[in-house]
């Protein structure tokens, strides 16, 4: 898949899978890993950012399997940020829809 069009669809990404709990930086990079290809590199800035633009906040949590995991919480900017990037996308979604259609009749 191209990079350009993942770029712009991981912040979404990242939200929407916080929408539904609380995860670990791991998790979601394997979670968005196994839709798309995505390097741990993009991953964890992408997060860092999210977190200072006050979409996420953090905490460490104690692990049975080794050392206290980092995990990420969706705030309420969060949810209304995914919100509105969930509109922009579907929109977006449908003008390219619409003009694949126009070109192949």
């Amino acid at each position: 898949m191209n990079t350009q069009f993942k770029k712009g669809v991981l912040e979404l990404c990242a939200l929407t899978l916080l929408l539904s709990g609380d995860r670990y930086g791991y998790e979601l990079a394997d979670m968005l890993g196994k839709k798309m290809t995505v390097a741990e590199g993009t991953i964890y800035p992408m997060l860092k950012r999210l977190q200072n633009d006050g979409y996420f906040e953090s905490y460490l949590r104690e692990s049975t399997n080794g050392p206290a995991r980092k995990y990420y919480r969706i705030t309420q900017k969060g949810r209304e940020r995914q919100k509105v990037l969930r509109e922009q996308w579907d929109i977006f979604l449908q003008q390219v829809d619409s003009l694949f259609q126009e070109a192949e009749k």
